[in-house]
């Protein structure tokens, strides 16, 4: 079956830039302190001689990377977002908001910092996400949503915030789950009234015949 399984760690895309002289990555500016993180880390991953690297002040126009380092600073700091979403660092997140970042970039899981915000309860920070144009419906790579990790979780204010945020409220998952589904075998009965006033289909099934009214009775099929 394909349950949600949870975040169980520090897991880490997009970041805007311009080629410029075919050696370098012109990158947006980011605020000093999130950008000299990312570049302390990546710079202990270069050789021996690495060309030099002035590290950014206030003053900073833009940063000079090269290019074959680039995916190395891009991967660092994406784990900066998705550790800031999952502890609740509303700085560090509002770091990446000023920078312009893309606040839906998934992990290898498919995480992305919705996702581990609702799983890990950090209710603000959620608010913080959405208000900045994250995407509340994005799912991971089984399918499951955000709602779905909250539901699992028993994050009832999150599931309500997530709930208004007006995705489908049918949405599945690859094993053709819905949030429902989880809330009935979870026992969420406050998150199924809500998602039934919702919309939510009381009568859909998955892939293995499980049914709303089925899980609330305990009774699992697949595996």
């Amino acid at each position: 079956m394909a349950w949600f399984t949870g975040d169980t760690g520090s897991d880490s895309r997009t970041i805007k830039h311009t080629r410029h002289d075919k050696g370098t990555i012109i990158m947006k500016p980011l605020l000093p302190l999130l950008l000299l993180l990312a570049l302390t880390s990546a710079l202990a991953q270069l050789p021996a001689s690495p060309p030099a690297l002035t590290p950014p002040t206030q003053a900073t126009a833009s940063v000079a990377v090269p290019v074959d380092n680039e995916q190395a600073l891009q991967t660092q700091l994406n784990r900066y977002l998705w550790d800031a979403a999952r502890s609740g660092n509303n700085a560090m997140i509002e770091e990446f908001i000023h920078a312009g970042y893309n606040l839906n970039t998934p992990d290898e899981k498919g995480y992305t910092a919705v996702i581990l915000a609702a799983y890990h309860g950090r209710d603000d920070t959620l608010a913080l996400l959405l208000a900045n144009g994250a995407d509340p419906c994005q799912q991971d790579k089984r399918g499951n949503s955000a709602l779905m990790g909250a539901v699992f979780k028993g994050e009832l204010k999150i599931a309500q915030r997530l709930m208004a945020a007006k995705c489908n409220p049918n949405l599945r998952n690859h094993a053709g789950q819905t949030a429902a589904m989880y809330a009935s075998l979870f026992q969420r009965s406050e998150i199924l009234s809500a998602l039934q006033e919702k919309g939510a289909d009381m009568n859909a099934t998955d892939a293995f015949g499980n049914s709303v009214q089925t899980l609330a009775q305990g009774d699992v099929r697949g595996h």
